[in-house]
């Protein structure tokens, strides 16, 4: 089976085509942005499936991250995801940012904890962390940085995304070994990896956003009295 994987959650936006099994993603293509993720996704879907033999129609499934992440960029490529996965009526499965961020790391098989961190601005990040065997150990939520390191507990622990450096820093400061290791964007191949494990059933292509947006709606105008 092949499957389609689509990563819109940060500043990239990533596609792959990866056939079960396979050791390397058949096509891939990622563009580091911080805006525009709508109008270079489809043009980038396309480029990755255009060097698919068979282009969409050899699509068995379709994975997307779903967050936490850029409330903007998540429904793009999800919307992108739940489009194909209707034309094709293939699945379309979520994987968590965070999960992708730290599976490069898990498969090394080291010792210790690895931490996925997301930069959720004001101190605060989007947080989970993992055993050297992939089993959650702190689930998906947001924290300050200080309360992420005491769950930490008494490490050593690798660390990567974006909310790295604030997180290293604070385990630093309370004696803790860590490890800024990894990139601040998931690996696509790793979506691709993770999405064809899931089960479609139990991860939905629903947004994960854990805390609401900074941006709030303008008020109504009140109204002038009539002269």
């Amino acid at each position: 089976m092949k499957i389609l994987a689509i990563d819109t959650a940060l500043n990239a936006v990533s596609a792959c085509v990866l056939e079960r099994g396979a050791p390397l993603p058949e096509a891939s293509e990622t563009i580091a942005m911080q805006r525009g993720h709508a109008e270079a996704l489809l043009p980038l879907i396309d480029r990755v499936i255009a060097q698919v033999e068979g282009g969409f129609s050899a699509l068995g499934r379709v994975a997307v991250t779903v967050g936490p992440g850029s409330f903007t960029g998540l429904r793009v490529g999800i919307a992108a995801a739940r489009a194909i996965g209707i034309a094709r009526d293939i699945p379309v499965v979520g994987v968590s940012t965070l999960a992708a961020l730290a599976a490069p790391l898990i498969v090394m098989g080291k010792p210790g904890l690895i931490a996925a961190a997301i930069d959720a601005r004001h101190g605060n990040v989007y947080f989970a962390a993992f055993g050297p065997d992939g089993r959650a150990i702190v689930l998906p939520r947001v924290a300050s940085a200080r309360e992420a390191v005491r769950l930490l507990g008494s490490g050593p622990v690798r660390i990567v995304g974006s909310g790295a450096p604030m997180l290293a820093i604070e385990a630093w400061t309370a004696h803790l070994s860590a490890e800024v290791t990894g990139s601040a964007a998931p690996d696509i191949a790793f979506v691709a990896r993770l999405g064809l494990l899931a089960d479609p059933a139990a991860a939905p292509p629903r947004p994960l956003y854990l805390k609401a947006p900074d941006a709030k709606p303008q008020e109504a105008p009140v109204p002038l009295a009539p002269a």
